[in-house]
């Protein structure tokens, strides 16, 4: 095989015209979408990020979730702003802290 027939299956893969796995996220947005980033404390890897994105994409509204345990912040895409408490009770229940906004 080629470099060039092994081209067109590279750009049939998983990732966004943009050529990254990672921007998806942000092309999910529609037009008026909220986008908050709050800090989180205590997620130290994928299973963390995972358990608080769940939680969090279960509240009405909520379009997109990134959790980072590197940096602990949580990016959410959101129809409306977002009610810091209703946020603070998902992180809460997935067993994490809400730091506030960051």
């Amino acid at each position: 095989m080629t470099a060039e027939t092994q081209l067109p299956q590279a750009t049939g893969s998983c990732c966004s015209p943009g050529g990254s796995c990672h921007d998806s996220a942000g092309t999910e947005a529609t037009a008026g979408a909220v986008t908050t980033v709050y800090r989180v404390t205590g997620m130290t890897c994928g299973h963390c990020e995972g358990a608080v994105s769940e939680e969090i994409s279960g509240i009405e509204g909520v379009t997109s979730v990134k959790a980072v345990a590197s940096t602990g912040e949580v990016t959410v895409v959101s129809e409306a702003p977002l009610s810091e408490d209703a946020v603070r009770a998902a992180v809460d229940e997935a067993g994490y802290e809400l730091a506030g906004q960051a």
